[in-house]
């Protein structure tokens, strides 16, 4: 008598069970459906704000960039995708400074986790929302941020002695 009554109870259990899987199952299937026709909707495709797809260095009207070359971003990368390429150069004051030759960048192992850009002391990179980046071979996946012969942009010395 008591395996009867264990064998009615586990029936009608997975029965609920079952119904409740079904009942979920139906309801998705007559939902009203969402699906995007990608590349015929790319002039209405909305996008997150906050989606990250590119790194980017934003560049002036006269080729200049904010980048100083301190390596922070490159050391904050979990897996080497960025790598900073500088040279000491000599200054008006006669300083050797650190300055940029090249900013490369791996759109390919990127994990878009954002720690090189909440790290970069003068902003001089961010992320764009783009999301077009599908190519046959790996090569073009690695890019250089930098434009050929930019240069750091000068931003006005605060007077001494007035902090």
């Amino acid at each position: 008598m008591n395996s009867i009554k264990n064998y009615l109870h586990g029936f009608f259990s997975g029965l609920g069970s079952l119904t409740t899987g079904m009942k979920t199952t139906l309801r998705i299937f007559f939902r009203k459906k969402v699906t995007e026709k990608y590349p015929e909707n790319r002039a209405t495709l909305k996008i997150a704000g906050r989606f990250r797809g590119e790194l980017i260095m934003p560049h002036n009207e006269r080729n200049e960039h904010n980048c100083i070359a301190c390596g922070i971003c490159e050391m904050n990368c979990p897996n080497s995708t960025i790598r900073i390429v500088s040279e000491m150069q000599p200054d008006e004051a006669g300083k050797n400074r650190k300055v940029l030759t090249a900013y490369h960048y791996d759109l390919g192992s990127c994990l878009f986790c954002q720690l090189c850009v909440q790290t970069c002391p003068q902003n001089a990179i961010r992320f764009l929302p783009t999301f077009e980046h599908a190519v046959f071979t790996r090569e073009k996946l690695f890019r250089r941020l930098n434009r050929e012969g930019s240069r750091l942009m000068i931003r006005p010395q605060a007077p001494a002695g007035n902090q």
